[in-house]
């Protein structure tokens, strides 16, 4: 498994008249974790997306444990759990920078063609990854 990590404030605009950080920003934040992830890796999404490769989400799953407040520094911890056929599955940790555990998420993205939104074997260059996420497994 491959875990990478990207840290983000939680803005004003971003929080509910309780003072939490509003449920829905959290699929937003974990996109973010999730791009990092994959830039890390050596992909961007711009890239895939010029050769004609979308990456929608398929499922996506979240428990929250605790309330994000405005200011708060959130640490998201994305991991590359699967790779295999048409899909790239990640799991994601989102923790404050005091280490309070705010979330655990799952998502499931498919790999498709621009043209006709149909699933697609992954590009080779992603191979490469499976076989390193592979040896950290073994």
């Amino acid at each position: 498994m491959l875990t990478f990590s990207t840290s983000i404030r939680v803005r004003y605009g971003e929080t509910d008249q309780m003072g939490f950080c509003y449920y829905g920003n959290y699929a937003q934040f974990l996109e973010v974790g999730r791009v990092e992830a994959l830039r890390s890796c050596g992909f961007s999404y711009k890239e895939l997306e010029s050769q004609g490769i979308l990456l929608p989400v398929r499922s996506f799953s979240i428990k929250y444990v605790s309330p994000a407040k405005y200011d708060d520094i959130l640490e998201i911890q994305t991991s590359i759990t699967k790779i295999e056929g048409t899909r790239i599955e990640f799991s994601y940790v989102v923790k404050t920078s005091e280490g309070i555990l705010i979330a655990n998420a799952e998502t499931e993205l498919v790999f498709v063609s621009a043209n006709s939104l149909r699933p697609i074997p992954m590009p080779e260059k992603f191979k490469k990854l499976v076989q390193k996420i592979d040896g950290n497994n073994k």
